[in-house]
């Protein structure tokens, strides 16, 4: 069985349709939300600085959780001031960050600072509990200059500047018998990208 055939359209009727349409088409497109913006790669979406970034923990008590809310469960408690840390991702106040061991969660922006501080990590391929694993802090930016002391893997100081070869730490000594300052191999640091100057 056929359908039922439509009557003719009326021209002027046509005529008038289109003419409707063409007036409804632009202002469908312009009521129609731009599109989003791409995020600027290597910015942090909230504070616009770079992403990644090190900062330290500022206080001997910091809850890493497992997402950004304090709803999220605590995954692990940092309790050593000054430890650095990489901020990899941002959300409202809430920062991800990894450590020196890629250890990630997400902590409180109020919980960090934007003091460099950097762990010393020990000699490529070599155990950090064997005694050679010793890293020499020098009075100058200078292998032949003479060493100030001579630090453990996981010392942690706060880092002065860097020139992308030497870094000036200075560390404080156990016992609050002062601090020791002098120049480290920037490549014996977790805490400050190879090649990077702080000044």
């Amino acid at each position: 069985m056929r359908p039922p055939e439509l009557p003719p359209m009326n021209p002027t009727r046509l005529a008038l349709l289109a003419a409707l349409f063409a007036l409804l088409v632009p202002l469908t497109a312009e009521a129609a939300p731009p599109p989003a913006s791409a995020p600027e790669v290597g910015k942090g979406p909230v504070t616009k600085l770079p992403l990644p970034r090190y900062a330290s923990l500022k206080t001997n008590r910091v809850n890493l959780r497992e997402g950004p809310s304090k709803d999220h469960r605590t995954l692990w408690v940092f309790q050593r001031e000054g430890l650095p840390v990489e901020i990899v991702a941002e959300f409202e106040t809430w920062r991800r960050i990894r450590d020196s061991e890629g250890t990630e969660g997400w902590v409180l922006h109020s919980l960090l600072s934007g003091r460099r501080t950097a762990v010393v990590i020990p000699p490529s391929g070599e155990r950090a509990d064997a005694a050679k694993a010793t890293v020499p802090l020098n009075a100058r930016a200078d292998e032949q200059s003479g060493e100030q002391a001579r630090l453990q893997p996981g010392v942690i100081g706060s880092v002065k500047s860097c020139t992308g070869t030497w870094c000036r730490l200075v560390v404080p000594l156990p016992d609050k018998r002062g601090d020791v300052d002098g120049y480290i191999r920037q490549s014996r640091l977790w805490g400050v990208y190879p090649d990077e100057r702080v000044e």
